[in-house]
């Protein structure tokens, strides 16, 4: 186990009404003065106080000691406020669970296994985990756990020293001895020991330092990036669905380039998610950034800017994993395209076809639902059809097939569209957005006309079988295609013409 003593220049408790000196950063980067962060800390502990108070008093008059830790502690200096509170006790499962029980609205111990137990209290979600240690051996990918001894040791096995801080409760003591409030000061992501054995530990911390970089805005210290680097291929123990989730949270963070970048800056991308860096090596045909990888990361940013579109009027923006991350791997069938011409130009023809193709393999490699490997597939698939538009000549048929082969996933093609024009030419720029405003208006009128989001044949199977005279079969699903392709060149018909053209087709059919 890494030194567990404080570091010098951090007491190893101190009472929330002393004042030590130094300052904390927020979110913004912007610094606090220790005072006002011991104001954020009071004012979160006086909210929740009759949680965690009457919570520590049971454990305290059992015998166990109980710490508010990690996230919840973090979180209240940054000046985040939130419903979920983190424990970690003294007590034994089974006894955290006789303790809770009586006093929470609900308790559940699917994590037992782990040594937590959760409950419900009112509106608050509860997690309490005994004292403990986990290792992973070099051939698993699930940790070993082993109840811990005292807080320190519980504290020095977390993954970064801004989540290594506890309060006690109800007495309301700070602990700090990895010195996390130093590194909150300074906005570094840093280990409690050394990060080598803190990774040997839990190789997904690797990806971990990455998210909280993208989530906080933080740097992460050099000795850190140092062992990433030199540990990259432990993250192969960790299951998919592990590394899935880790990455999702990433992506839909506030800075998510600064973590995408330190995965394929340390070689973590090349294990997780190959075809990021790869992108690295490929220059766009119109050579405006200084690869497909800058690009990319580009669109990510521009498609978080146009979010707002996906939120009903009146309700917070949240992150969209599916349209952030099919701008950030729309191009990479690039790399499998690229070809270069006698005049010296590159091109990359039929890279969208082929990067749904990865998409879809990529996906399922890290486990996504089968919904989001299809709505992503399906983003990446369409990217390039605006392109095809030109100076808005498209015919109504076009427009509305446009719409179908989008179907639900229109307003995230809008974005990811918007979000793929990065030229710094500003006329060229402007005649782009100009001419997707057209084509939106079209939709618009087409929409309120025709109802383009539920486009049908004009007649349905049943009607197409009692025409035809024939029964359920291959040739009632080929009538439906072609009565579908019809609607959408000629948009609506009464029954007589769609009965009419039908019945030409049959009969041009058998013969």
């Amino acid at each position: 186990m890494p030194d567990a003593s404080p570091r010098p220049t951090e007491p190893a408790s101190a009472t929330f009404t002393a004042a030590p000196s130094g300052v904390a950063g927020d979110v913004t980067g912007e610094a606090l003065s220790m005072v006002e962060v011991q104001r954020r800390v009071a004012t979160e502990l006086t909210r929740i106080g009759a949680v965690v108070d009457e919570l520590g008093e049971r454990f305290v008059a059992a015998g166990h000691s109980l710490h508010l830790v990690g996230g919840p502690v973090r979180d209240a200096m940054l000046g985040r406020l939130q419903n979920d509170l983190d424990f970690t006790t003294s007590a034994r499962p089974e006894v955290v669970e006789r303790l809770v029980k009586g006093w929470a609205d609900a308790v559940w111990d699917i994590g037992r296994a782990f040594g937590t137990i959760g409950c419900r209290k009112d509106d608050w979600q509860i997690e309490i985990t005994t004292f403990r240690t986990e290792v992973y051996t070099p051939d698993s990918r699930k940790p070993e756990v082993a109840y811990g001894d005292d807080l320190a040791g519980d504290l020095v096995r977390r993954d970064f020293t801004v989540n290594a801080m506890a309060v006690s409760v109800p007495d309301r003591v700070f602990e700090d001895p990895y010195g996390g409030i130093t590194d909150l000061a300074h906005r570094v992501i840093r280990t409690p020991g050394t990060p080598e054995d803190s990774f040997s530990d839990d190789p997904l911390r690797m990806m971990r330092a990455a998210r909280f970089a993208a989530q906080l805005g933080f740097e992460v210290a050099p000795d850190v990036v140092a062992a990433m680097t030199a540990m990259a291929e432990r993250i192969d123990v960790i299951s998919a669905e592990r590394v899935r989730d880790e990455l999702v949270k990433l992506v839909c963070s506030p800075y998510p380039r600064r973590g995408l970048a330190l995965l394929v800056e340390t070689g973590l991308a090349a294990r997780v998610l190959p075809e990021l860096p790869a992108l690295q090596l490929e220059r766009d045909e119109h050579h405006r950034h200084k690869d497909v990888y800058e690009h990319s990361l580009t669109v990510l940013e521009q498609a978080i800017e146009l979010e707002h579109r996906l939120t009903p009027e009146g309700e917070p923006v949240r992150p969209d994993f599916v349209v952030r991350f099919a701008a950030l791997i729309h191009d990479i069938g690039k790399p499998r395209t690229r070809r270069f011409l006698d005049d010296g130009t590159v091109t990359f023809h039929h890279h969208d076809v082929v990067g749904a193709k990865m998409t879809r393999k990529r996906m399922k490699a890290l486990r996504f639902s089968s919904e989001q490997i299809e709505d992503v597939s399906k983003l990446v698939e369409l990217h390039l059809r605006f392109h095809g538009y030109g100076d808005g000549d498209w015919t109504d048929s076009a427009v509305r097939r446009y719409v179908r082969d989008a179907g639900d996933q229109i307003t995230r093609l809008h974005i990811l569209t918007r979000a793929d024009c990065t030229t710094r030419n500003k006329r060229k720029a402007d005649r782009l957005r100009r001419t997707y405003d057209e084509l939106e208006r079209r939709i618009e009128r087409l929409g309120e006309e025709e109802e383009l989001a539920a486009i049908r044949p004009d007649l349905d199977g049943n009607q197409i079988m009692e025409i035809l005279s024939v029964g359920p079969g291959r040739e009632v699903g080929e009538a439906y295609k072609f009565l579908l392709d019809l609607r959408l060149d000629e948009g609506p018909a009464s029954y007589d013409v769609a009965r009419a053209a039908l019945l030409a087709w049959w009969e041009q059919r058998r013969a």
